[in-house]
């Protein structure tokens, strides 16, 4: 029965994983597979339907929007890579010295991150990039200045745990120096907690990166972003529905990818303890 459980997730987990590859691939292949140039503007053939030419039809100024698509991935998934990895590299430290080095300085952090987290994510998004101006790097940077404080709460919160098991403590009696403690017991204990959490987070931070862009905080046009896409789309949907359609399962397919994977680890997690 453990057998059949465990080849079902890791069915599961493959599928996810193999979804996630897939599109990755896509966007590093984007200038060879995809038919058309994004950025090439044919008002002659404008709102065409899905064809053989056009395999998702075109946009208002006749763009191929599988194309865009293709090129979309470059933009919306290396950027949520890149706001993932500065992320955890701000709030992996911060956690584990707030939550094993215990005091004045711990609660002075969490009640500012507390502070933080009062506001909700996209509010204090939309502000801090409406005070830096429009544009790519500027909503990196405000996505990051936003999410870190719940990597460090979420991380803390696993150091306080194994900080009370007793292992820890006769490893602290053998003489181990707090660095080692660290890195030889609590660092492996964590890893998969923090890869399931962050596997499940990428899928957020697409969804706010195209959140962003479709109120035009994000990624300005021409540039091919399944959110500059779908803002791009709302005065055509009633009548070419296809120029929506297709960015928006772009975006849901990532998504779901990525709980998916999440979804699985986790369940690998416990199943292996």
């Amino acid at each position: 029965m453990k057998l059949k459980r465990l080849e079902q997730l890791n069915t599961g987990l493959l599928a996810g994983l193999v979804i996630l590859l897939g599109i990755f691939l896509a966007g590093l292949l984007a200038p060879w597979i995809a038919p058309h140039d994004p950025l090439a503007v044919n008002l002659a053939s404008r709102l065409q339907s899905p064809s053989w030419t056009y395999p998702f039809g075109t946009d208002h100024l006749g763009r191929c929007i599988l194309s865009r698509i293709l090129y979309g991935i470059r933009i919306s998934a290396s950027s949520a890579f890149i706001i993932l990895f500065l992320t955890m590299l701000i709030g992996l430290p911060i956690a584990l010295l707030t939550g094993s080095v215990r005091g004045r300085t711990d609660n002075l952090m969490m009640r500012f991150i507390d502070s933080t987290l009062a506001i909700p994510d996209i509010v204090l998004t939309i502000a801090i990039v409406g005070l830096l101006g429009p544009g790519l790097v500027n909503m990196i940077f405000a996505i990051v200045l936003v999410r870190w404080a719940s990597y460090v709460r979420f991380i803390r919160s696993l150091v306080l745990k194994i900080f009370q098991e007793d292992y820890i403590l006769s490893a602290k009696m053998a003489g181990n120096s707090h660095f080692r403690i660290l890195r030889r017991y609590v660092l492996p204990e964590i890893k998969m907690p923090i890869l399931v959490f962050g596997a499940l987070d990428l899928g957020k931070i697409v969804l706010n990166i195209a959140g962003l862009s479709f109120l035009g905080l994000g990624s300005q046009p021409p540039t091919p972003e399944w959110g500059a896409m779908l803002n791009d789309a709302t005065d055509y949907f009633q009548i070419s529905p296809y120029v929506m359609i297709f960015p928006g399962l772009a975006i849901v397919l990532f998504v779901l990818a990525c709980q998916l994977v999440s979804e699985k680890l986790g369940e690998l997690r416990y199943d292996f303890r």
